[in-house]
């Protein structure tokens, strides 16, 4: 029915929303400890009750990574166009395989932790050099957390994104990108014959942001499988459950609030925030968005190797 992904596995000695900007631990700069990700995800495909999780870390056109350097924790997520489905083409594989090469350039160390959307470019050029076109187009977003600096990069294209929560509150969010509704910025790679047809943008139109960050943040990043039926206030409601910073309760946190947007993603009564937005542009619509959702819940942590 759905899947954990787990990573980073740290000594946690912050208290969630505990730290005050007083505490010599809590501020940004390179003094003191490193700082690191202990991360839990969890995900369902849109179409999960005919199968099973597929290869690699991919809830249905979804997919994501979380990969860990000696200067950087690093994760991402990234949602395939459904559409491309309609040419006979598996658009998981595009998102796919976009997320396993930037997991792979984090870990032989080939980026540079204060600029993410250079994991995205040259990822996304080795895809345009392989020598069997891989085609499809895919949303994506890359969190960088910088050990020494203690500052997160992150780099988003599309409607994917990020949440920042501090105290409660979130503190920082993700920008989504959209050319009109429901058609956001993506990455493609089409046939000769359609480009220039296809909707493609390129890595450096993708929102890029820096700030520093405090131990106990939470970083929730996410598909807009969950985004489109789950409003911030939902989200928060589910994150003050996370009582500790060990990976168990991130995990369990981690999963509720996939299960949760699933299940308000098919009541046909709900106004999710999809359907807000869709009437918003003159649509009269109502209830949740099926999609896949995939949930990357990380908590920022005092780094051990």
């Amino acid at each position: 029915m759905f899947s954990i992904l787990s990573y980073g596995r740290l000594v946690a000695r912050a208290v969630l929303g505990g730290l005050s900007q007083t505490d010599p631990r809590a501020g940004g700069g390179s003094g003191g400890c490193d700082y690191g990700l202990v991360t839990a995800g969890c995900g369902f495909g849109k179409d999960f009750r005919k199968g099973l999780l597929k290869k690699g870390a991919c809830y249905g056109d979804d997919a994501c990574f979380v990969a860990r350097h000696r200067s950087a924790d690093v994760l991402g997520v990234a949602d395939g166009v459904g559409g491309w489905r309609d040419y006979g083409v598996d658009p998981s594989q595009f998102s796919g395989t976009l997320m396993r090469t930037c997991e792979r350039l984090v870990k032989e160390g080939r980026f540079v932790p204060s600029n993410p959307i250079g994991i995205l470019t040259t990822s996304y050029c080795e895809l345009l050099q392989n020598k069997v076109p891989l085609l499809g187009s895919s949303t994506a977003c890359i969190v960088v957390l910088d050990r020494t600096s203690h500052r997160l990069h992150t780099a988003n294209l599309g409607d994917s994104g990020f949440l920042v929560v501090r105290g409660g509150e979130v503190v920082h969010r993700s920008d989504e990108q959209q050319h009109y509704f429901n058609t956001p910025f993506q990455l493609s790679i089409a046939p000769p014959e359609a480009e220039g047809v296809v909707l493609s943008d390129s890595p450096d139109a993708a929102d890029s942001t820096s700030f520093d960050v405090q131990l106990g943040d939470i970083i929730l990043t996410a598909t807009d499988g969950l985004f489109d039926n789950m409003p911030d206030y939902m989200i928060l409601q589910e994150l003050k459950k996370l009582k500790n910073s060990n990976y168990e309760s991130i995990q369990q946190t981690a999963r509720s609030i996939a299960e949760q947007a699933h299940e308000l993603a098919y009541d046909p009564n709900y106004m999710s925030p999809f359907a807000q937005f869709a009437c918003d542009n003159g649509l009269n619509v109502r209830g949740g968005k099926p999609d896949d959702i995939t949930v990357l819940l990380s908590i920022v942590a005092e780094y051990t190797d």
